[in-house]
């Protein structure tokens, strides 16, 4: 079940913004509340609203006289008295974007959205940035994915089921030696926020590197591997500037 829900109150209305100036409008006018608490009152001309409150602190309302929506924000006051109220409602509210699939838990579309949303039970799943979501599905139902971290993985939306962490970790885990000089220690694939190669010896040796887009293609000239993506070629250090071009098979000891 979705919990967010846009609100709406529709009437001849007195709408008085309050702040460092005072504002004051009647007319019959539409207003709508965003999940995130900001308000917008429309009237009849153009697209912009005639008052608004962006993510108010509060919103409430009182029906003991009328109704009246007060929505407030540091020291501003955005209060809507219905003379005559045409209409109040709650309705429920989803992400909305790219259709990408369905919902296996209750048949509803998934669509991506700053990750990818089930409009109707309201299931997310975080997704990478650059991921390509698949035609094809997982095992549970869900859609896969291809998210490329040094080779392209195909995984599940669902990092429960199938681990896009654990399939970079087992390509690459210890693959490449610590560049700092003086250590003898290996890389180790960890998140930390987003997927890394960090030095097995942190915190003494803090070295890490984020893991990029693209697909392992060579060795840099410091030592480290260089990845291939849409972009071009690149170090898995993002400073360096020792890219050179060459094969690295994937597993060797070189």
């Amino acid at each position: 079940m979705i919990d967010d829900a846009i609100r709406v109150l529709a009437g001849d209305c007195t709408v008085i913004a309050e702040g460092t100036d005072r504002s004051e409008y009647r007319g019959r006018v539409t207003t709508i509340v965003k999940p995130d608490n900001t308000v917008l009152v429309h009237d009849v001309d153009g697209y912009q609203p005639v008052a608004w409150l962006t993510r108010a602190d509060s919103v409430s309302s009182d029906r003991s006289d009328g109704f009246t929506l007060v929505a407030k924000k540091d020291t501003q006051t955005l209060r809507i008295a219905a003379h005559e109220q045409d209409g109040f409602a709650h309705y429920p509210a989803s992400a909305a974007g790219t259709p990408v699939g369905t919902c296996p838990d209750c048949d509803s579309a998934l669509v991506r959205s700053s990750g990818v949303n089930c409009v109707g039970c309201g299931n997310r799943y975080g997704v990478p940035t650059d991921a390509t979501i698949r035609d094809d599905q997982c095992d549970c139902g869900l859609p896969r994915m291809r998210v490329e971290r040094g080779l392209a993985f195909d995984v599940c939306l669902d990092r429960n089921c199938e681990s896009l962490d654990d399939a970079v970790r087992e390509a690459f885990d210890r693959e490449w030696n610590c560049p700092e000089p003086d250590c003898d220690g290996d890389l180790r694939i960890l998140r930390r926020g987003g997927l890394i190669a960090g030095c097995e010896h942190y915190p003494d040796c803090e070295t890490g590197f984020a893991m990029p887009t693209g697909v392992v293609d060579g060795e840099c000239g410091c030592g480290l591997p260089t990845f291939e993506a849409s972009t071009g070629t690149r170090c898995l250090d993002a400073t360096c500037e020792q890219v050179l071009e060459g094969p690295l098979e994937v597993g060797s000891d070189d």
